[in-house]
């Protein structure tokens, strides 16, 4: 009973007591904290999956010029984008906005604010639009057009219409809406416009009306007048009388 009642084997129990206190918070706590570094970790590669690889693929995927980025939530504004490229069979394109926006969730869709868009044709023409606002699909280079479009060919046509398809790689514009044109001779208006096979056929429909300006023919040359005859002199002989 003396050995169990000494103050140094009491000491040194406490201290064995203690220190297995201690041992036993802190499995409790590695108990706490491995699962809850495990699960950190593993949300913090779904962040990264999630925002950060569409993040870098939407700015990969935009005209790229990244001086004047702002994001807003999901959203990334670019002023002044520009975005070149060919269609499946090479012919190049190039699109100009005074903005873009992209949303993160949808890396495949730009909304264009104030752009021109510029597309070569199978005969080596150029088409020229320009739109308000229009819509880029980069997956299948479309470009859906609207409000205060100008479409201009360098063949010498122009049209002003409300809204307009552009089929990038298969060189077509569909517009069903009313279509205003500027021929080399004349106008003309129509219900809906089609531009098939890269320029090869330019087809409207609907309520079609051309005016035709004619030139007017050349007016004749006025005729040289007749030259006067050539004066002539007559000369009078004076009879010799014989004597």
């Amino acid at each position: 009973m003396n050995s169990i009642q000494n103050p140094a084997y009491v000491a040194g129990m406490e201290a064995r007591f203690a220190a297995a206190a201690r041992h036993s918070r802190m499995v409790r706590a590695l108990r706490v904290a491995v699962p809850a570094a495990v699960l950190l970790a593993l949300a913090s590669i779904v962040l990264i999956q999630v925002f950060v690889n569409p993040f870098q693929t939407a700015l990969a995927k935009l005209p790229v010029d990244m001086s004047n980025l702002v994001v807003s939530g999901t959203k990334i504004t670019m002023e002044t984008p520009h975005l070149a490229g060919f269609s499946t069979d090479q012919r190049p394109y190039e699109v100009w906005a005074k903005s873009a926006i992209q949303d993160l969730t949808d890396p495949d869709h730009v909304e264009l604010r104030t752009l021109r868009a510029k597309v070569m044709m199978e005969d080596k023409s150029t088409v020229t639009m320009d739109a308000r606002t229009g819509f880029f699909d980069s997956k299948q280079q479309m470009l859906d057009l609207r409000k205060d479009i100008f479409l201009q060919s360098s063949t010498g046509y122009e049209a002003k219409l409300s809204q307009a398809y552009v089929d990038i790689n298969k060189g077509t514009v569909t517009s069903d809406e009313h279509v205003d044109v500027k021929l080399l001779n004349g106008t003309l208006t129509a219900d809906r416009l089609r531009i098939i096979n890269s320029g090869e056929i330019v087809r409207f429909e609907g309520n079609v009306v051309m005016n035709l300006i004619m030139d007017s023919p050349p007016a004749p040359e006025p005729e040289p007048e007749p030259a006067p005859p050539p004066r002539t002199r007559s000369v009078t002989g004076k009879s010799s009388n014989t004597k």
